[in-house]
């Protein structure tokens, strides 16, 4: 498997990645590893056979591809090649990108909405520790759009040794679980 992000700079790509079914098949495979559609089906929480449309969309645009048999070879399994994505950022942006790129970057900011509201429906049964190591901060920042890219590209590099794309669950403390981090930093909308 990669350990590089795909970059997708195709409209289409984005509009097949932006069902959250997809989304959710994509990040056990790039988590969790090779699985069977019905395994994945599971984790989603639809049919084995929607599961498997899905996992065929993904699959036309390379976001997952056949994995090598296990056992008697029988079930098609799947794998991610890669562990994230990034959308690409052109320097023109068309009308067709940008409402491709919007409708992408609402169903996965949907899911990371829906994955913090999860946590804090669920946190009082977490641990004393981990609930006091959970930050939820939110910040207005004042800087210029160079400051602001210095800073994004500040937190990546702290955070880089850290993803779960950068180090295996061998490397990591044996108490370590994943845990959903989300940096945003974007210009506050007038108004």
């Amino acid at each position: 498997m990669s350990q590089q992000n795909q970059l997708v700079d195709d409209p289409r790509a984005m509009r097949a990645l932006a069902h959250p079914a997809r989304l959710a098949i994509l990040r056990r495979l790039q988590v969790e590893g090779p699985a069977t559609a019905t395994e994945c089906a599971e984790v989603v929480g639809i049919s084995p056979s929607a599961c498997s449309y899905h996992l065929r969309m993904l699959a036309k645009y390379g976001f997952v591809v056949d994995a090598p048999p296990r056992g008697d070879g029988r079930e098609r399994m799947w794998q991610a090649p890669h562990r994230g994505f990034t959308v690409a950022e052109p320097d023109e942006l068309t009308p067709e990108l940008a409402d491709a790129k919007n409708v992408l970057a609402r169903t996965v900011v949907s899911g990371l909405m829906d994955d913090l509201i999860r946590y804090l429906e669920s946190s009082v049964r977490e641990s004393r520790e981990w609930r006091q190591a959970a930050t939820i901060n939110q910040m207005l920042l004042l800087v210029n759009a160079e400051e602001l890219q210095e800073l994004g590209a500040r937190l990546t590099e702290i955070l880089q040794p850290y993803l779960s794309k950068s180090r295996t669950q061998e490397e990591a403390p044996p108490d370590a679980r994943l845990v959903q981090g989300i940096v945003q930093l974007f210009p506050r909308p007038p108004g």
